[in-house]
């Protein structure tokens, strides 16, 4: 476990350093933030799940509320291994440039968990088609994701969560983004669990697109 999380963490600093490296950016293009989402998912079978999610986004450093977005969608789970997840997200966000506010966005994503028994290990792969005046685009996020159980002692019913996100965009045809994030799942119920994370994103296109990001998410499950 420890091998792996250092090969992870040395993979992600190398592309985390790379994008910062290719990309000059200048002091304001840096921005503190607050992410925060609101899931509910409904089982309708037991290979066949319908959520409904809400995100909350506190931008420049905390002063506003500037991103506002809405998803629906479903998960198919033909298999223990394999989940996928079909989805609409609506979003509402503030840009300083004033050329991109709406945005309606077409989501298919895979999801394989390795065979993996001391620790979870899964890959995600997602294409999104990006609706927007006056750009239309697609693009491509691939995400691996390391999960370790904690001591109970520690943290009860809580996991240990590290990821490492990649964007390609079509639109400008290379890579545009890289998200690492370390955080805590914990389990406080059935029906309830909720995920506290620190993530930082590089990006050279976006403004701003280096965020330091304190997150949240409470996930609901009927």
């Amino acid at each position: 476990m420890g091998r792996l999380l250092r090969v992870m963490l040395f993979t992600s600093a190398l592309a985390v350093g790379t994008i910062a490296q290719i990309v000059a950016v200048p002091a304001h293009h840096e921005d503190f933030q607050s992410w925060n989402n609101i899931q509910l998912t409904v089982p309708m079978s037991p290979h066949f799940d319908f959520f409904t999610r809400l995100d909350l986004r506190f931008v420049n450093d905390l002063k506003n509320l500037n991103d506002e977005r809405f998803a629906i969608g479903f998960v198919w789970k033909p298999s223990n291994a394999l989940s996928i997840t079909p989805s609409y997200i609506y979003v509402d966000e503030g840009n300083p440039p004033g050329r991109f506010r709406l945005e309606n966005r077409l989501s298919l994503a895979a999801t394989y968990r390795f065979p993996i028994q001391r620790f979870g290990l899964s890959h995600k792969s997602a294409i999104e088609r990006r609706e927007r005046r006056p750009l239309k685009s697609w693009r491509y996020r691939g995400q691996l994701t390391c999960e370790k159980a904690l001591p109970e002692k520690f943290i009860s019913k809580s996991k240990f969560v590290i990821s490492d996100e990649v964007f390609y965009d079509t639109l400008i045809g290379r890579i545009s983004r890289n998200r690492f994030a370390v955080g805590i799942t914990k389990t406080l119920d059935r029906h309830l669990t909720m995920d506290i994370y620190y993530m930082r994103q590089n990006d050279g296109v976006a403004r701003p697109g280096d965020l330091n990001v304190i997150g949240t998410a409470w996930k609901f499950k009927l």
